[in-house]
């Protein structure tokens, strides 16, 4: 028999209320959401407090926001217009088996969680989630392409800068419209398995060579390889998309001399698809906790 547990969500997105519900319909589980008065619909069985309200001590596991928390402690909540910190006093009391999930870590919740050694999920850092993820980050890149150009996605000449667990859907995704796919990567292996798959491979190296053939490009590196002689060889009416984390893999500011449009497309599952996104974090978040 599955023990009862008893969790806070406190902050986060459009994402979240998705979350909310799966959570609801877990019978050994109690909900309690902090950071979200402004949200009208009720949930059965799901209280709302505060941090002061909240004991620390009775909880098995937290969920913060996808952004996680600031080194200030502060937590992002759209469902709410107070400000919510969690302090170093806050965070000591919890349980030794307590599990910290949040979407990505900070200098200080990484601090206090080795400090006071409790068990940290960084959802954004698993393979399953970065996985179901990359389908909504892919149709969300297929919805900006189309809302930022003149031309149809079939027959579109289109590079996309790396072929991990983003790149392979956003390429299969494009592909499925007809459009012409680029691969470009450092990996012999990506490229390899990008013929596999039909595209055409170029090495990172040799990309400013072609870059000139492309209409739309597609990063998913998290470091910078969109650089000036790739842009410079860029023709300036293009479009870059760029899905890649903070601080994305663009010059930005040489692109913005050269005038080529670019969008930095962070969090595109919780805005396109939030409700999708909110389900996979549930289904996640429990198995997780069953674990134990």
């Amino acid at each position: 028999m599955q023990k009862h547990k008893k969790i806070a969500i406190i902050g986060g997105d459009a994402r979240y209320l998705r979350l909310i519900h799966s959570l609801q319909r877990i019978n050994w589980l109690d909900v309690v959401l902090i950071g979200f008065d402004k949200v009208e619909q009720s949930y059965t069985g799901v209280k709302q407090s505060s941090l002061e309200e909240l004991i620390p001590e009775e909880l098995d596991a937290i969920i913060l926001p996808i952004t996680g928390i600031h080194d200030d402690g502060k937590v992002e909540t759209v469902f709410s217009n107070k400000e919510w910190k969690i302090t170093e006093d806050w965070f000591k009391r919890l349980p030794g088996h307590c599990v910290i999930f949040t979407g990505i870590t900070s200098s200080t919740l990484e601090k206090w969680v080795t400090q006071y050694d409790y068990i940290l999920e960084e959802l954004m850092e698993r393979d399953d989630i970065a996985i179901y993820n990359s389908i909504p980050t892919a149709e969300g890149a297929i919805m900006l392409a189309i809302q930022h150009t003149d031309i149809t996605i079939h027959q579109a000449n289109i590079f996309i800068y790396g072929f991990g667990r983003v790149g392979q859907t956003t390429a299969n995704k494009f592909a499925g419209l007809g459009a012409n796919i680029t691969i470009v990567s450092k990996s012999e292996v990506d490229l390899s398995r990008a013929f596999e798959q039909g595209y055409r491979g170029i090495l990172l190296k040799d990309s400013s060579k072609y870059i000139d053939q492309c209409e739309i490009l597609i990063n998913t590196i998290p470091a910078i390889v969109i650089t000036e002689s790739v842009l410079n060889n860029m023709e300036s009416n293009k479009l870059i998309i760029d899905l890649a984390s903070k601080p994305g893999g663009i010059d930005f500011d040489f692109a913005k001399e050269r005038g080529i449009q670019t969008i930095h497309a962070l969090g595109l599952p919780g805005l396109v698809a939030p409700k999708t996104a909110g389900e996979i974090l549930g289904n996640i978040i429990v198995n997780r906790l069953q674990e134990d």
